[in-house]
């Protein structure tokens, strides 16, 4: 190599005063003076470069123990305060920023160049690598824009869950980039065609910009409706910056009819995501929201023992009140910042109090449960002088109706003197009388809300009626309350089956509490037209009601093996077996009996349903025949064979019993009192029978059973 002349070498410093003496050098005398310039620029130069790196700190450059930059400040060219001796300190940015503060002697700056140059590569060799594995182009199923203008089918589209149609490989799904612009990581990737993509990522799903679009229209057009109190012209991208887990929560609603494999992906990660967040503490007003529609819709499941709803519900009436949001007006007394509020904030905090409120009702009705509602001033008219506080109609209206549910729950079922809480039998047919006028008010005040509201209200209705399950055959006007009974319950019915939005109509997208109802009504038709009373009523409309709640029933179904599907197979096995709805039936059942009467008291209203399903697992018992498994695969047409209950339900072809060893001990559930659990004989035969294809992960230290 050869050496550098000698006018490029450094020269050393000098003092002031001899630079200044220096005396110029006429660049024609000598051949070496316009080398000698620019030899003296870069000499100049080095020396102004040295200066602003190691002495750019003014005075502190001639403080003791400041020797040179971290390796985090020299990366970024920043200014440093290390300190190295006597102690070593570390400097005030990496202290602020939680970075390692050291220094490498060996340490070389990486450019920013370099470093997206070798990103680019690296994208180039994978979208290489993707096409060699891409055999045939990727197929995408009908966009939500064609299946709106058509009619409502089960299932509209299949959501590539994993972004089949950009994604080839492992490889290609590790290629998201993470900018680190200020968005989180993973929140884009690149196309094949370069184009970069906004996506939206929970565990292993992600989702694109375009997909997430779809979705918020399909909840917003077929299930919003059911609960109106979002924001439909908000985009995804505010709820989810808003709340991760009420974006998540619409898209897994959205799923139900719209990808059955993305609702079974998803199911994992939104329960933990759900059970993280209810950890948090404080909690976000938001997030009330999103437990509404979890309960309004929960994840499908085949077993009761893991049904976690009327948990969340309970927790969604607390976080709601722990925030105040029952004194919306004055949410400064429950945070220690100040909180000043917009009219908007201000109505839309009433507006989910309502909302949580209705749906605390719901599911306390139908779950059989006590329920956890708190309607005070807030809720009340007086509310509605206020611009602030008043609720739309179609919102105030449905919180009308859940307040007459109230009520019934309270007079009906909250006796302190009994132990089951039921009213004696006087005491019940004054407290009825006196609701079915508040009914009758109501319904004036309510019948031009809609179907949605009819539906409610009907709900509402079947609610009351239902305790005349609980009357005496002795007692004074037990036929009129019968009469009554099956009037609400057709009427409920019919209702829900013609649930219309603009849309068309919703039926397959109701609400679990609608479905539980439905269920209801459809125990309330078997056990009416299998009896004495079956001789007052229309036989063949009966028939006819009860084989369209057993196709409503299973048609709102998610899974053909989730709970719905299987207490539809038990409906329609008790109405065969039993031979209700036949002629001889009636001719032998036309004097009053005790054969409506109810063994399971502690549900409420829905202790038709837990005393249907109990009697139907004593003869399960008792026979030995049939199972769900077999017959969720071939299940029961209630009206191919209407037969005497003396019939065998193994006429069904069901197969025998799949317990260990084809019998029946008191370890299996099916004998003994040990076992009996009687605030819930449902899981005497609906639960761990057949499982849903996907976990739901309950918190930390919560073990599902039943699930695989």
């Amino acid at each position: 190599m050869n050496p550098l002349p000698a006018a490029a070498l450094p020269r050393p410093q000098s003092s002031a005063g001899s630079v200044g003496n220096t005396a110029p050098t006429s660049t024609a005398a000598s051949p070496t003076g316009v080398k000698g310039k620019r030899s003296r620029k870069r000499e100049s130069s080095s020396a102004s470069e040295q200066d602003e790196y190691e002495g750019s700190f003014g005075d502190k450059r001639r403080q003791p123990g400041v020797k040179r930059a971290c390796n985090e400040c020299r990366q970024q060219k920043l200014r440093c305060d290390v300190v190295t001796e006597p102690l070593y300190t570390t400097c005030t940015r990496c202290q602020r920023l939680n970075l390692e503060c050291k220094i490498e002697s060996n340490f070389k700056r990486v450019g920013k160049r370099s470093k997206n140059a070798e990103m680019e590569r690296e994208i180039v060799e994978l979208r290489r690598q993707l096409g060699l594995q891409q055999t045939s182009p990727p197929t995408t199923g009908p966009t939500i824009k064609a299946a709106l203008s058509t009619s409502v089918s089960p299932t509209i589209s299949h959501l590539p869950a994993h972004l089949d149609q950009y994604m080839g490989s492992e490889e290609a799904v590790a290629s998201l980039m993470d900018l680190r612009s200020g968005l989180e990581g993973g929140s884009f990737l690149r196309s094949p065609n370069a184009q970069l993509l906004l996506t939206r990522r929970i565990g292993d799903i992600v989702l694109t910009h375009d997909q997430v679009q779809e979705l918020f229209q399909y909840f917003f057009t077929f299930h919003h409706p059911f609960i109106p109190f979002l924001d439909p012209t908000r985009p995804p991208d505010e709820y989810h910056q808003s709340s991760p887990l009420l974006f998540w929560v619409i898209v897994s609603v959205a799923t139900r009819r719209y990808d059955l494999s993305l609702l079974t992906a998803l199911a994992g990660p939104l329960s933990e995501l759900l059970w993280k967040t209810l950890a948090e503490v404080p909690q976000n007003y938001i997030v009330v929201k999103a437990l509404c529609i979890l309960c309004t819709w929960p994840l499908p499941i085949s077993s009761t023992s893991s049904d976690p709803t009327f948990m969340l519900s309970g927790l969604m009436m607390q976080i709601a009140m722990q925030i105040g949001l029952h004194r919306p007006s004055h949410a400064q007394d429950f945070t220690k910042f100040k909180v000043e509020l917009r009219e908007e904030e201000l109505r839309d905090r009433v507006r989910t109090w309502a909302t949580c409120n209705a749906v605390a009702q719901r599911v306390a009705t139908g779950y059989g449960q006590p329920p956890t509602t708190f309607f005070d001033w807030t809720l009340a008219p007086s509310g509605a002088h206020e611009p602030s506080f008043r609720l739309s109609d179609d919102v105030y209206g449905r919180l009308l109706i859940e307040t007459f549910s109230n009520k019934v729950t309270k007079a009906l079922y909250s006796n302190r003197l009994d132990p089951v809480g039921l009213v004696s039998d006087n005491e019940r047919w004054t407290h009825t009388t006196f609701l079915a006028r508040d009914y009758e008010d109501l319904e004036q005040k309510l019948q031009l809300h809609g179907s949605f509201s009819t539906v409610y209200l009907r709900a509402a209705n079947l609610h009351l009626r239902l305790s005349a399950f609980f009357d005496s055959p002795s007692s004074n006007g037990y036929h009129m309350d019968l009469f009554a009974l099956w009037r609400s319950t057709t009427l409920f019915l019919e209702a829900a089956f013609n649930v219309n939005t603009a849309a068309g109509n919703v039926l397959i997208y109701s609400t679990n509490y609608i479905l539980q109802m439905i269920i209801a009504g459809g125990f309330s038709l078997l056990k009416l037209m299998n009896s004495f009373f079956a001789s007052h009523v229309d036989i063949e409309y009966g028939r006819n009601l009860f084989n369209r709640t057993i196709q409503a029933i299973r048609s709102i179904s998610v899974f053909p093996n989730d709970l719905p599907n299987r207490l539809a197979e038990v409906l329609a096995q008790l109405w065969r077996s039993s031979g209700a709805g036949s002629r001889r039936a009636v001719a032998t059942n036309d004097s009053t009996d005790s054969s409506l009467q109810l063994k399971v008291k502690c549900r409420m209203s829905m202790s038709l349903v837990f005393d249907s399903v109990w009697r139907w697992r004593e003869e399960f018992q008792a026979q030995g025949r049939g199972n769900l498994e077999s017959a969720l695969r071939n299940p029961t047409n209630p009206d191919s064979a209407v037969e005497s209950s003396a019939t065998s339900l193994a006429d069904n072809g069901l197969a025998p019993s799949a317990l260990v060893g084809g019998t029946l001990t008191p370890s299996d559930g099916f004998g003994g009192e040990s076992n009996y659990e009687v605030f819930d004989p449902l899981n005497w035969m609906l639960d761990g029978l057949v499982d849903l294809p996907y976990d739901l992960p309950m918190g930390p230290d919560l073990e599902v059973q039943g699930l695989t």
